[in-house]
């Protein structure tokens, strides 16, 4: 990969394509996603299944996720790391700008105007993947 500035080494890729959509009961979004992309919906029976769900693909693609949000509909980008305070660094070094900092993510804008999120690693195979891309 290409490397930055100060740091260890760290590894991130493309989690997820999250799907915001604004709307009374995330079944509609459910719905239409489901239909429009051919794909089965997961829905759960967890307390926070009222706001989120995802749509089945293989394990070795980006997941797809559904979120029931406040704000307006659209689609954002989760980028998944072994170093979430590493890779913000180098995102911000790249132009991106700290939006909010939660516990276990932080939103960030790029320089596009696109909001992300850089989370910790979601995808099973994460740890052994050899698709992802090494930094330093």
């Amino acid at each position: 990969g290409v490397s930055c500035l100060g740091g260890t080494m760290h590894k991130s890729r493309l989690a997820a394509l999250v799907i915001d959509s604004k709307v009374e009961d995330i079944e509609e979004a459910n719905k239409f996603w489901e239909k429009a992309l051919g794909l089965n919906c997961v829905r759960s029976s967890e307390s926070w299944s009222d706001r989120y769900s995802h749509l089945e693909v293989p394990d070795d693609q980006p997941r797809i996720l559904i979120q029931k949000v406040d704000h307006d509909s659209r689609v954002h980008l989760d980028i998944e790391t072994d170093d979430v305070s590493a890779e913000v660094k180098r995102l911000s070094a790249l132009g991106a700008k700290i939006f909010e900092v939660f516990e276990r993510w932080v939103v960030m804008e790029a320089p596009t105007g696109h909001r992300f999120c850089v989370v910790n690693p979601q995808r099973p195979d994460f740890p052994e993947s050899k698709n992802v891309n090494f930094w330093e």
